[in-house]
């Protein structure tokens, strides 16, 4: 558990970052659908490891042992529709009601303290998202999930060696562009950031609105659409509490490419990232090709944070911030704020 403390609006607060905290009631993206078919999966979050496994269709999530002797569940399989525990063979069903076991015969009953205490759960975006207690709000809305006009990609579940806040406050960033990014599109951009204003995107996400020059090498012709060497871009970036941010990004022949970005304590230091792409193109891209360059862009992000180490100071004077860090300073003003009052 690491604690960090907060100040008044941050200052005199104590923070729980990993534990038994407010992260708790919030829903956390864990996993991709696919990546539990039908299990068991084995993860880490906020430092309690679980375990994922579907039947009858639908996802469960419980700690990681087995009510009996403490093996990993994890270990087992899944026989149908059951997940059966290797060590001596207990058998868990939908919603971690334990069904078997094999050692009292079929005439037994099951001691009730024998069930999985399970989190809860949905699926949303082609994505696992889990909450440890009740949540206190729902999964955020993009609204190109329901717009025929748009095709979703998912991109894949990768560990980063860095702190999920780090991975925030750099996402909602775009003073680092032309440094981090020089490789890929930040090559065409200038230095300076102009004055950003912070506005509601809308119900779920805060952020801003704003116009840029990129590099457009052959390696994103795929994503946008278009083989000059310099690309204009309108963009919003915002932030969705506790750990989410969208990017969304149009051209100038009307082809958006949005992005979201998902950020997930495994624990203090490490975290899960994945992002999901919704484009309103022909398809005639393959998938793959489209998202290529997205992922050489998350490749030197990722290089650049696993460098800093620790988590990311949340007291207002834990850090120096200009005019540019407007959207992540607010984003850590909130956090706090959600920190407070769920505590």
């Amino acid at each position: 558990m690491v604690i960090c403390s907060v100040g008044d609006g941050y200052d005199n607060q104590t923070m729980v970052l990993v534990g038994n905290g407010p992260l708790r009631c919030c829903w956390h993206p864990v996993a991709e659908s696919t990546d539990v078919e039908p299990g068991p999966l084995a993860l880490t979050l906020l430092g309690e490891r679980l375990v994922l496994y579907r039947t009858d269709g639908r996802i469960v999530a419980a700690p990681d042992r087995c009510p009996h002797r403490e093996a990993p569940l994890s270990a087992g399989s899944i026989v149908d529709n059951t997940l059966v525990c290797v060590y001596h063979g207990w058998g868990f069903g939908t919603d971690g009601t334990c069904v078997s076991v094999p050692s009292s015969g079929a005439a037994k009953s099951i001691p009730p303290a024998a069930h999985l205490r399970c989190l809860h759960t949905k699926e949303c975006y082609g994505l696992i998202w889990v909450a440890f207690d009740e949540p206190i709000g729902d999964i955020p809305v993009i609204a190109a999930e329901t717009n025929p006009a748009f095709r979703r990609i998912n991109s894949g579940m990768q560990l980063w060696q860095t702190a999920a806040t780090r991975m925030v406050d750099n996402f909602l960033d775009i003073s680092h562009f032309p440094w981090v990014h020089a490789g890929t599109f930040g090559s065409a951009q200038s230095t300076e950031v102009p004055l950003l204003t912070l506005v509601e995107l809308d119900d779920d996400f805060t952020g801003y609105v704003y116009e840029v020059d990129a590099a457009n090498p052959n390696d994103a012709v795929a994503t946008s659409g278009s083989t000059d060497e310099v690309v204009h871009r309108w963009m919003s970036t915002g932030f969705a509490l506790p750990l989410l941010v969208r990017s969304t990004i149009r051209y100038a022949d009307g082809l958006e490419h949005i992005l979201l970005l998902c950020s997930t304590p495994v624990d203090d230091c490490t975290s899960l990232f994945t992002f999901v792409v919704w484009r309103n193109d022909d398809h005639s891209i393959p998938e793959q090709d489209v998202i290529s360059f997205d992922r050489a862009i998350g490749a030197e992000d990722k290089v650049m944070l696993e460098r800093i180490g620790g988590s990311l100071p949340l007291e207002r004077t834990g850090l120096v911030s200009v005019q540019s860090d407007k959207p992540s300073v607010e984003w850590r003003r909130r956090f706090a704020e959600l920190i407070r009052n769920t505590r």
